[in-house]
């Protein structure tokens, strides 16, 4: 096989769109955002809880990480079943809940929403449709202005709502190093297209399966990549801590099986190392996205203004990796057989 030619695909499109999307929600939404700040420092909350599915859920997870990280705050996710069909009444009073919706327009997480505002909690949308029903029910909006996104695979609304959950962050702990560098990461993400993930495209094409691994806030990135090569390159892959792939599935990994970290040289960075080393001699085919001189192995990672930023440009990188994977192995990343854009569970 060759590498497939230049792509037309809507999902490539969209993936070099997520810069000026970014940009897009600073500029019309700064004035929400000034506003949230206060009152979640005035409200300071002992739980915040997150309802979202596929590629939002993996956005509230890098949410999660920042949240605990810089706040201290718990988070937790919350099915949906709980309230959309269990009718549990959930005990929320003076916490914080945040949905994550492209469309907004899920039975399920609308019932969530809706159960956890009447037990007192606050609830903040992050959609890309503003007129949904989801939007329409919370008490503080913040749309993504990410614009119409039609293929099926999420890229660029994943990118804007993984941004605009850290911008609460930023604006709930008034955080100028993590607000500014927020503000910078259009640039960063504009970097991030012209990377040459190149050396990745043969070792996932002829795969059977594949493991991304991440810590930290790169683990839910590490996520959102595994679950892109099921939904367009139909490649089973699994993500998984660097930690807990040594506790069983590390036995999994043989010679041949492609390993993708995504290494951010932030805390966690050093403790990635001896997992890594396991994996790559178990494989010989460990593939590590971070900063550094050029080496065989290394995928280029232009490291941000703020380190628990630096996963976003690299799933930048990724996306367009990802997409030319599926189309080298046959298939349309726009149009999966099985799957649509909007799934609506109740």
């Amino acid at each position: 096989m060759t590498s497939p030619s230049p792509s037309t695909t809507l999902m490539a499109a969209e993936i070099r769109e997520a810069p000026e999307a970014v940009a897009r929600f600073f500029e019309r939404e700064g004035a929400t955002l000034a506003e949230l700040g206060p009152r979640l420092r005035a409200l300071a909350p002992p739980v915040v809880v997150t309802c979202a599915r596929g590629s939002s859920d993996n956005a509230a997870g890098y949410f999660k990480y920042l949240t605990e990280i810089l706040t201290g705050t718990p988070v937790a996710s919350i099915g949906p079943s709980v309230a959309s069909i269990y009718g549990a009444r959930l005990r929320l009073a003076g916490s914080v809940m945040v949905s994550v919706s492209q469309s907004g327009r899920s039975p399920d997480i609308v019932s969530l929403q809706s159960s956890a505002r009447s037990s007192g909690a606050l609830a903040i949308a992050v959609v890309n449709d503003a007129a949904s029903p989801l939007a329409e029910e919370a008490d503080i909006v913040l749309p993504l202005h990410a614009g119409v996104e039609r293929s099926v695979a999420a890229t660029k609304t994943f990118l804007a709502s993984a941004v605009v959950l850290a911008a609460i962050v930023a604006e709930w702990q008034d955080d100028d190093e993590l607000r500014g560098a927020l503000r910078a990461l259009p640039d960063d993400l504009e970097a991030a297209l012209s990377a040459d993930w190149g050396p990745a495209l043969p070792l996932l094409r002829d795969a059977q399966s594949a493991y991304v691994v991440g810590r930290g806030p790169a683990l839910p990135v590490a996520f959102e990549a595994a679950l892109k090569l099921k939904e367009t390159a139909v490649l089973h892959a699994e993500a998984f801590s660097a930690a807990e792939v040594m506790h069983g599935p590390l036995q999994l990994v043989d010679e041949g099986f492609p390993v993708l970290a995504f290494r951010p040289r932030d805390a966690a960075h050093e403790s990635m190392g001896p997992a890594l080393q396991r994996l790559g001699g178990a494989s010989g085919r460990l593939l590590v996205a971070e900063d550094g001189l050029p080496a065989p192995g290394r995928l280029p990672a232009r490291p941000t203004r703020h380190p628990h930023l630096d996963p976003l440009p690299m799933l930048t990188s990724f996306y367009l990796l990802a997409e030319e994977v599926a189309r080298a192995r046959g298939h349309d990343p726009d149009r999966p057989s099985r799957l649509r854009k909007v799934t609506e569970t109740t």
